[in-house]
């Protein structure tokens, strides 16, 4: 079976069920090596590095590092922040101004009333205001409208979202 990922074909990336195994493996497993990937796969070696090196090289594998837990490291608090932006500007700007900020987890371009979506933690309900502070000190930031996140329900994850993109071709 063989899935297509991707905005469009010409960005469109092939999964089949090796990689989605693989991903499956890697993801309950992000230290293993690829000589034991190998074995509980059962395919050679070379079929694992060479899979594993165009799962990164188009993009589908982001990342080996550590996922970090914001709570554990004393960022206890998650929210949501809509931004409205001056449009003439663009959106560049105001993203340089966002990505120099620690706290500021991720941000998206958005369609609706905001202009970006940013995720965003701090150590406080206190510290909160004093990273939204910083964050519409921006002149090409107009407007914030802020959601407090009270628990996490469903954490990020990509694997179910694997697992359907092989079985739906």
């Amino acid at each position: 079976m063989v899935a297509s990922l991707g905005m469009n074909d010409e960005q469109s990336v092939q999964l089949d069920a090796l990689d989605a195994r693989l991903i499956a493996l890697l993801t309950a497993e992000p230290r293993i090596g690829v000589l034991e990937c190998s074995r509980r796969l059962r395919v050679a070696r070379g079929t694992v590095q060479a899979r594993l090196d165009k799962l990164v090289e188009r993009g589908v594998i982001r990342g080996f590092g550590p996922d970090i837990a914001p709570p554990a490291i004393g960022f206890a608090v998650t929210s949501f922040v809509t931004l409205e932006i001056i449009q003439r500007h663009g959106h560049d700007p105001v993203a340089a101004h966002l990505a120099a900020i620690p706290e500021v987890l991720e941000a998206h371009t958005i369609t609706g009333s905001g202009d970006l979506l940013c995720r965003i933690v701090a150590r406080s309900n206190a510290d909160l205001q004093r990273v939204i502070d910083q964050i519409v000190s921006h002149e090409g930031i107009v407007r914030a409208s802020t959601l407090i996140a009270l628990a996490e329900q469903i954490p990020y994850r990509t694997l179910p979202l694997v697992r359907s993109a092989t079985k739906n071709v």
